[in-house]
């Protein structure tokens, strides 16, 4: 049985400080919570026994319409990987229009389904 549990808190300060630490200060908004109004998609996974952590998180451009959802993992110890999922880019327009909800959603279930695949491997 896997040591890995869902993580239904605010996102962990860890991805923020070590994503800030290995890419530069200010290069992490998208990962502070305190920036958002409304409260975004994300997904996090802890292991208790190594202090590993995966999250899924909205990354965007400096045009907040362009998103995408990102995989990091924070391996025990001390750093941060960005694994690739593919392509899940989407246009952020109208929150009202289905197609766009369509889009996201479509793009955070296939960043999901990486990191479980990351962290529980290929299920058959």
């Amino acid at each position: 049985m896997s040591a890995w549990r869902p993580y239904d808190s605010q996102l962990m300060p860890a991805f923020y400080e070590r994503f800030e630490k290995r890419w530069g200060k200010g290069t992490a908004p998208f990962l502070d919570p305190e920036t958002h109004e409304q409260p975004m998609p994300r997904a996090q996974w802890i292991n208790p026994d190594t202090g590993a952590a995966v999250a899924v998180v909205p990354i965007w451009t400096g045009d907040p319409r362009h998103r995408s959802f990102g995989v990091f993992y924070l391996p025990p110890a001390g750093d941060i990987w960005v694994l690739r999922p593919g392509h899940t880019n989407y246009l952020e327009t109208d929150p009202k229009n289905p197609e766009q909800v369509t889009l996201r959603n479509d793009a955070f279930r296939k960043a999901v389904a990486h990191a479980k695949e990351f962290i529980y491997g290929t299920q058959p």
